[in-house]
């Protein structure tokens, strides 16, 4: 709406900074003909899961994952680096997210549910209590690891 990011983007480019980009905005996509002229780039978009009813539970305001997906498609296509950034890892099916992952991202990060004991009411109040149990993560960071065969993944 009010173009800071673009602007932030032109004034880096000037002095050609390497820039690291982390959103959540499919936006992005709209500066790609600044960020395209950067030598030293790279673009990361934060899922949490692959189940839009989740996002809906916990990121109601946050753009869909197919969003999402699709604007780091767009963005590897065009040769920039990619990532994303899984964090919190709240209910997915690991194996779905990676696989949606894998053609797009140069690497993952992944975080924790760091304040679990924040949200277990929200959790309970949606039926999904069995995802608090302490290995979860441990289970999703495992099984894409092994689906993204290949491409880093660094736990946070």
């Amino acid at each position: 709406k009010y173009g800071l990011t673009r602007a932030c983007l032109v004034t880096l480019l000037k002095h050609d900074f390497p820039v690291q980009i982390l959103t959540k905005s499919p936006l992005v996509v709209r500066d790609m003909d600044v960020i395209c002229q950067f030598s030293d780039i790279e673009v990361g978009l934060t899922l949490t899961t692959d189940d839009d009813r989740i996002r809906q539970i916990f990121e109601p305001k946050a753009p869909s994952i197919d969003e999402r997906l699709h604007a780091l498609r767009t963005i590897h296509e065009r040769g920039i680096r990619t990532y994303a950034f899984i964090g919190p890892a709240l209910p997915m099916s690991p194996a779905t997210l990676a696989d949606k992952l894998a053609p797009h991202v140069d690497r993952v990060l992944i975080d924790r549910m760091n304040y679990a004991s924040k949200t277990k009411g929200m959790y309970r109040v949606h039926q999904l209590g069995q995802w608090l149990d302490p290995d979860y993560v441990g289970c999703v960071i495992e099984e894409i690891m092994k689906r993204l065969d290949g491409i880093p993944v660094e736990v946070c």
